[in-house]
Parts: structure tokens; sequence; C-alpha cells
């Protein structure tokens, strides 16, 4: 389908977050309103203290403002407020090919896909994606497809394509970076539909500076895996406390069940007290993980079921 017919049957909007953005924003608005004519273009300034809202205002887009910071926090806001068929969602920082966001609307449509996801190439590693990032992207993607299953390979894209199926059922808990690992997370989740497609990943204008702290940010995003691991798969995650703690507890009481053999006296004591305590937790943390694994799959149901209520892009 093309773009232009997309556009008659479907309504667009894209999404374009934006904090300190004044040197990229107006070329994103503009190079967006020619890839989708038709489509709404919406700004949502997250607090920003230099001249973004004034020009995105004139570059023609709808700005809206979120004053409580952390990219987190303005998806939220943005996924409530606006109401649409295809929402395509893409970073102000004019990093990324708006030319591609039509095949992106085709294969949504032509596949009845919930999303398209634009996976970064990596040869401008000496640029914007410098290859620490790189490293922790491939890293941290490969964390979750590890915990959740096989799933994307650019897990933290910022350009993306998708139905208001996905959008509307998504019930965002991040603040920050972090969102788009919950984001992928809840599409592996509920079987959400996706597919990749390449771009080309291309550095920022000058004057314009990443918010992205690579360490402090990593370790949100680390954090964020760890949380949906105990929440999503509690009988997994706490099933490996319970084994470490067995086997640690059998490792510290192998001297003392052979010296109490041999003598039919227990010297060591605290390692006897140790290794019994460690026993009771390993037992704790896997009664913990079957009683919480009942309640996710019951949450993970009813979060399945407001997924299905939503009719797909060809049910429209």
């Amino acid at each position: 389908m093309r773009i232009e017919d997309a556009e008659k049957h479907f309504d667009i909007a894209v999404l374009i977050p934006c904090y300190n953005e004044e040197a990229a924003i107006n070329k994103v608005v503009n190079d967006f309103q020619l890839a989708a004519p038709s489509a709404l273009i919406y700004v949502y300034d997250n607090a920003s203290t230099d001249s973004t809202v004034e020009i995105a205002t004139k570059a023609g887009a709808i700005v809206r403002t979120e004053p409580n910071k952390g990219k987190g926090n303005v998806m939220r806001r943005m996924f409530s407020d606006i109401e649409a068929d295809i929402y395509i969602i893409v970073d102000g920082d004019d990093t990324y090919e708006p030319s591609k966001c039509s095949e992106m609307i085709n294969q949504l449509i032509d596949y009845n896909l919930d999303m398209v996801v634009a996976t970064r190439k990596t040869d401008n590693s000496s640029g914007e994606y410098r290859w620490g990032h790189v490293f922790g992207n491939w890293m941290l993607t490969r964390s979750v497809s590890f915990i959740f299953g096989h799933g994307f390979t650019d897990m933290l894209s910022g350009y993306r394509v998708m139905s208001r199926r996905f959008v509307k059922s998504f019930p965002i808990m991040s603040q920050g970076f972090e969102i788009e690992t919950e984001m992928t997370v809840h599409a592996l989740q509920v079987g959400a539909s996706y597919q990749e497609i390449g771009t080309i990943y291309d550095s920022r204008p000058e004057g314009s500076e990443s918010k992205l702290s690579t360490f402090k940010d990593g370790f949100r995003i680390l954090k964020m895996i760890l949380i949906l691991f105990k929440e999503e798969k509690p009988f997994q995650f706490f099933g490996v406390f319970s084994l470490l703690f067995f086997v640690v507890s059998i490792i510290l009481s192998i001297p003392v069940l052979i010296t109490y053999v041999e003598t039919g006296m227990v010297p060591r004591l605290p390692t006897a007290i140790l290794s019994t305590g460690l026993i009771i937790l390993a037992f704790l943390s896997l009664i913990s993980g079957v009683i919480l694994d009942s309640l996710s799959r019951s949450r993970m149901e009813v979060k399945r079921a407001n997924y299905l209520s939503y009719k797909s892009p060809k049910e429209r």
C-alpha cells in the first residue's frame, strides 16, 4: 500500500518527544511533513530550556508539554492523549531516516502487524552510534532475548511504527530511557506481531547534544530488565535464588556432616546454623516463586485480553 493510500484510510500521528532539540527539531518536523503529508505531527516538549517549542510551532507541529522529565513520562502522556490508527514515534534529534516511515507503514498494514522497528546500522559507529552504545545495546538486547524469548535485534531503537492496538494496551511504568525495554518486553509477553527494518543512523546536527548517559541510563535499563524479570517470570527469578541458596547450603553442610559421622559431634555450630538457614531461604524462595507465578499468569491473562480488545490495523 502506498503512503498516500494509507493516509486515506488510516489516521496517522507522528509523535516526537523532545528535550532541548532546537538545533534539529525544525528539520525533523519538515522531513516528516514531506514523508507523511497527511499525518498529524505532535511535538511533546519535556521542559526544554531552549527554543524547541517556538521552533517546532513555527515549523507547523502541534506542540504540547510534559513537565515531568524523562522519556517514559513523555511517552505515557503521548499514548494517553493522542488518538490515531497508526503511530510513528521518532526521536527529535534528526538521527533517523524520515523517508523510511512509508515502508514501515506499508509493512504494518500489509502484514497486519502491531509494530515495525527501525534497526540502526552500525557503519556510522564513529559518529553518534558509538561502539560503546552498540555493545551496550547488544548486551541488553541479548539479555532480554535470553530471559523473555527471542525478540528484537535493536531493542533500544527510538524509531517505530505502531498500531493503535499496541499503543493503547501498553501500561507504561518507566520514567526514562528504559521505556524501550519495557515496550519490547510488553510486545513479547502479549504476543504482539512485529518486524524490523534497517535504517541508517546518522550523527546529530551541530549544536545538538545527546541526552543519553551511557553508564547511568545503561544501569537504569538493566534495573528495568531485572524488575520485569521479577514481575513477569517470578518462578524463574526466585528459582535462581532458591538454587543458589540450596547449592551454597549443601557445600557448607558437607564438612559438618562428615565430621558428625566420624566423631558424632558438631564442632562447627555456626556453619551448621548458616547451612540450615540457607536451606530454609531456598525453600521460601521456591514457594514465593510458585505463588507469585500464579498471580503473574492471572495478570498476563488480563493484559492479553486488554490487548485483544482492540482491533488490528486490517480489522479496523
